[in-house]
């Protein structure tokens, strides 16, 4: 998915382009949508590393939001 096509997303604007691919190939294009998942399965993805997870994190936690226990 294009850069400009993630407006709206959620996702952090500075998160790095590999996690970003790691998301978008796991089926995940929204913030909302990583809440239906664990940290450690995000964490599984090839390409997430902690940099992207504690900026995920953030994001979520900006928004009142958790991840799946």
């Amino acid at each position: 998915m294009p850069e400009n096509n993630l407006k709206g997303s959620g996702f952090p604007e500075k998160l790095a382009k590999p996690a970003m691919r790691a998301l978008e190939g796991a089926g995940y294009f929204t913030l909302e949508q990583l809440t239906g998942a664990t940290e450690a399965e995000l964490l599984d993805l090839h390409g997430m590393g902690p940099n992207a997870m504690a900026k995920i994190r953030k994001a979520i936690a900006d928004r009142g939001w958790s991840f799946k226990e």
